[in-house]
């Protein structure tokens, strides 16, 4: 088994990472949990401030649903989280790295600016594997144990690949006997929302989010997600053009469905 540390933008004390944490450690991996205090959603790979004797506060966490696990939080972003641990910081550096299980997909160009991607992207700088996980909203109470399932079936495929492979994988809120399988899928071009700003007093900007009508191309990850598939893409290493595809998608699917 492989010693795996996980970390997200969401911060230490969210359910998502807590079900990737329980659902590894019973597989027998090596688990620590390294990530924000806080949430640190959108810094993508940014580690914050490096120079020298610059600080950032540490603090033990435990995790509710298993109180063996080690945790820790700490006063910085994501990709910070992960140059720590790879830096030897929580223990002996690990052998993959997982980020997530982020509440909300991270699809198409937005995944330029997720701190959920960027600290998995850090992974392979360091020469190991990288996994981003999110799970799409819908509306409904979060089923996290379905991140679980789809993270520990991922972290046994990609351990078995190339060192330096990272993949964004985005998963339905659903339970895994209603998944309709897995898909690679390319990164949509745009988005199904629109983002503008507005003064709304001297010296503030207010944000607004709006949906936007577009036709996506069936095989993106945005909309194999929304048709109720678990969509992964490869960003860098091993790429959805070969001709593994159609195993790996088959061992992936054999592991996460019923």
């Amino acid at each position: 088994m492989a010693r795996i540390v996980l970390t997200n933008d969401d911060g230490v004390r969210s359910p998502g990472i807590h079900a990737l944490a329980v659902a590894l450690d019973k597989e027998g991996h090596d688990i620590a949990v390294v990530a924000p205090s806080n949430e640190r959603s959108g810094w993508g790979a940014g580690v914050g401030t490096l120079d020298d004797g610059a600080e950032f506060r540490i603090q033990q966490y435990i995790i509710p649903e298993n109180d063996h696990i080690r945790a820790w939080g700490i006063d910085g972003p994501p990709a910070f989280c992960v140059l720590a641990a790879m830096l030897g910081k929580f223990g002996n550096p690990p052998d993959l790295v997982i980020s997530g299980s982020n509440d909300g997909a991270n699809c198409g160009r937005g995944i330029l600016h997720s701190g959920t991607v960027g600290a998995a992207m850090i992974a392979q700088n360091f020469g190991i594997s990288g996994i981003a996980l999110s799970q799409k909203r819908n509306g409904k109470p979060m089923l996290w144990e379905t991140s679980g399932i789809v993270a520990v079936a991922a972290a046994k495929r990609i351990l078995e690949m190339p060192r330096k492979t990272v993949w964004n994988i985005n998963t339905p809120n659903e339970r895994p006997e209603s998944l309709r399988g897995v898909r690679w899928g390319r990164i949509a071009a745009f988005g199904t929302t629109k983002t503008s700003l507005e003064e709304t007093m001297a010296g503030t900007l207010r944000i607004t989010v709006t949906p936007r009508d577009v036709e996506l191309s069936p095989d993106t990850d945005t909309a194999l997600v929304d048709a109720g598939y678990v969509s992964v893409t490869g960003l860098i290493g091993f790429r959805t053009d070969g001709s593994e595809t159609p195993t790996i998608v088959t061992s992936l699917e054999e592991s996460i469905l019923p």
